[in-house]
C-alpha cells in the first residue's frame, strides 16, 4: 500500500484531506489512484493512518481514516552515520540504505582520502536529503532522517558528546561489534555515532586523532569491503546485536 507523509493538521473528523502539490501529484497523477483504494499516511507525530480514498477532485484527495496508531517502524536508540562521501551512485546507495536501516541522520565528513572535495559535498546534500525522503516513503519510516551540513572529523566529538562513538577501521582494529556491545551496552534512547571512512581508508593523522580521543575502533571481519558495502554491513550488524544481545 502506498505510504505518504502528511501534516497532522490535515486529519480531522475521521478524514484526511491531502492538498499539498507534491503528494497530490504523486497519488492522483503518477499512481492514478482511484476512490476505494487504500493509502498509508503518517504525520510528524509518528501517527500512522490506514485510510481509504473517498474522493479525488482537481485540488484535493479526501481519505477516510479506518484506523490510526503510533508507528513502531523506528529504532529505539538514535543511530547516526558519520561517513566520508563516495562518488555519485555509490553515495546515493549509501544514503538510501542508511535510511532503510533506521539512521536518524547522515553526517558527511571530508576526510583526508575523501573522493569528493568540500564544495562538491555541499552541493550534493539537497540531493541526498531527497533520496532519504523518498526511501523513507518506500520503507514506511516513522521519522524522516536527514543529511546534515559537512563536518570535520574533529567536530564529531563535540557533536557526539552525549553519546557513544565507534569507527570501523579494518587494518587497525581487533574488536568486533559484539565485543563493543558486551563491554558498553547501548541503551534505549542513547545516541550512537558510527564512523566509516572513504575507499582509501583513514590517514595516519586521522588514526592518531581517533586513538588520542579514545574512539573505539572495530572490525567487520577479515574480508576487505568496499566503503558502501561496509556501511550496510556495519549498520545491519549493529541493529542485530542491539536487538538480540544488547537491548536493555
Amino acid at each position: 500500500m502506498p505510504h505518504f507523509f502528511i501534516n497532522s493538521a490535515s486529519a480531522a473528523d475521521g478524514l484526511v484531506k491531502i492538498t499539498d502539490a507534491e503528494n497530490y501529484k504523486h497519488i492522483a497523477k503518477s499512481l492514478r489512484a482511484r476512490a476505494g483504494e487504500g493509502l498509508l499516511l503518517i504525520d510528524e507525530n509518528r501517527i500512522q493512518y490506514e485510510t481509504i480514498i473517498k474522493n479525488i477532485t482537481s485540488s484535493e484527495i479526501v481519505c477516510e481514516i479506518k484506523q490510526s496508531y503510533l508507528s513502531q517502524r523506528d529504532l529505539d536508540f538514535n543511530l547516526f552515520l558519520v561517513q566520508s562521501p563516495l562518488r555519485s551512485d555509490a553515495q546515493n546507495f549509501v544514503v538510501e540504505k542508511a535510511t532503510e536501516l533506521g539512521v536518524r541522520a547522515v553526517l558527511p565528513v571530508v576526510t583526508d582520502n575523501c573522493a569528493l572535495n568540500l564544495s562538491t559535498v555541499e552541493k550534493k546534500i539537497d540531493r541526498w536529503n531527497r533520496i532519504m525522503y523518498e526511501a523513507s516513503k518506500q520503507c514506511e519510516r516513522a521519522v524522516i532522517p536527514h543529511c546534515e551540513p559537512v563536518l570535520g572529523l574533529e567536530n564529531i566529538l563535540k557533536k557526539a558528546q552525549n553519546g557513544k562513538v565507534i569507527a570501523f577501521c579494518e587494518r587497525r582494529a581487533t574488536k568486533t561489534i559484539r565485543d563493543f556491545f558486551n563491554e558498553t551496552p547501548v541503551k534505549a534512547g542513547e545516541n550512537l555515532y558510527v564512523i566509516i571512512g572513504p575507499e582509501g581508508g583513514f590517514s595516519e593523522r586521522e588514526f592518531a586523532f581517533m586513538e588520542e580521543n579514545l574512539i573505539t575502533m572495530l572490525t567487520l571481519g577479515d574480508l576487505i569491503l568496499k566503503a558502501e558495502t561496509a556501511v550496510t554491513v556495519a549498520l545491519g550488524n549493529i541493529i542485530y546485536e542491539y536487538e538480540n544481545f544488547g537491548k536493555n
